[in-house]
């Protein structure tokens, strides 16, 4: 497998641009991760109550911005539309839920164009905060918005199949699996997570109806998306039950799982994991002795589309449903045997085509 494997396309608006608690801390005033600005693109947010001056802000809910998954998806597209637009771009990382109104007010009082706002946790609030600033423009990313009961027009809720990426790494992983026990290390038991591990269950089962899956989430902490303690350490249990791959999805606490995997005897010839969110191969490079696979959302790429539309006006979709894919097998390509490759190839397109569905609910 060597590029990107997708699971479900946007919606035909996206689709042909389209190809995760104390105070708060803002960083970055430059619209790209190199840290200078577009050539012509303002250096601070004094003008963005300006038509002609694009701004646009992200506010995380737990975690940092180079967490090397969730958080640092979001945030790398939101530079990338800032970029775009030749607008600016800055963001807070939220330290209490207590803040996070406070730190969208951040933005909307400045008069920015878009407002990024990063996690489920964050859906009440950013309803909340685009109710009261209509003229801002809100992007929450994996938030889902009642269409009944939420009616504002300054606001979309980017969301994905997680079931369906999780589905395919779990088919992965039952045909990879030599003990027939995997483990899946995870944050916060909320929707999104939720449909990562009960999609990477069901793969797993109807690719080896012998496999069994031990399932850990985080308890219920501000710090359930940023413990790698906690993660290695349930991912070393697991391995001491006989789990040969792990899956671990949870920003900092899902890569702690995978780093303990990566330095366990065996990794990468009889012990695998996989990673979440991004190409983890490229944000977690220790845990690549292990990784042969990650379940993607491609958030850069939709947080990208949405930021630049949110440019010209108001949303015409409540809900935007963004890519979610495979990563490629990267040094593992020939470890994977060919037949393995094929049939998760098959399912991968079954469940684009839509004629195969997890059977995921929650």
């Amino acid at each position: 497998m060597k590029s990107t494997r997708y699971l479900v396309a946007a919606p035909a608006a996206l689709a042909l641009a389209l190809a995760g608690c104390g105070g708060s801390t803002g960083n970055t005033d430059t619209p790209d991760a190199t840290g200078s600005a577009a050539a012509g693109a303002p250096t601070d947010d004094s003008n963005c109550a300006d038509a002609e001056v694009f701004c646009i802000g992200l506010v995380t809910d737990t975690g940092k911005v180079d967490d090397k998954s969730f958080n640092q998806s979001a945030h790398e597209g939101a530079m990338a539309a800032a970029k775009e637009a030749n607008g600016f771009y800055k963001y807070v990382e939220t330290q209490d839920a207590k803040d996070y109104a406070a730190n969208m007010a951040q933005f909307t009082n400045k008069k920015y164009d878009a407002v990024v706002t990063v996690g489920f946790l964050m859906t009440d609030a950013t309803v909340a905060a685009a109710t009261a600033s209509p003229e801002t423009r809100f992007i929450g990313v994996d938030q889902a918005y009642d269409a009944k009961t939420v009616t504002v027009k300054n606001l979309t809720g980017l969301i994905f199949p997680e079931d369906q990426a999780g589905y395919g790494a779990g088919y992965l992983a039952g045909l990879m699996t030599k003990t027939n026990k995997l483990g899946q290390v995870l944050g916060l038991e909320i929707p999104p997570v939720q449909k990562f591990a009960k999609g990477f269950e069901a793969g797993a089962k109807a690719a080896n109806p012998a496999v069994t899956v031990s399932t850990v989430y985080h308890p219920a902490a501000d710090n359930a998306f940023t413990d790698p303690v906690w993660g290695a350490g349930e991912a070393k249990k697991q391995l001491a039950q006989g789990a040969d791959i792990i899956f671990g999805a949870g920003g900092q606490t899902g890569n702690g799982a995978l780093q303990e995997v990566a330095k366990a005897s065996g990794a990468g010839t009889d012990k695998f994991c996989i990673g979440v969110d991004t190409d983890q191969w490229d944000t977690v490079p220790a845990a690549q002795p292990c990784l042969i696979t990650s379940a993607m959302k491609l958030i850069t790429e939709g947080v990208t589309v949405i930021g630049v539309k949110a440019k010209d006006g108001d949303f015409t979709e409540l809900q935007t449903l963004g890519k979610a894919g495979l990563a490629p097998y990267h040094d593992f390509e020939d470890v994977v045997p060919a037949d393995v490759k094929a049939k998760v190839d098959e399912v991968v397109k079954q469940m684009e085509a839509g004629t195969l569905q997890t059977g995921v609910t929650l």
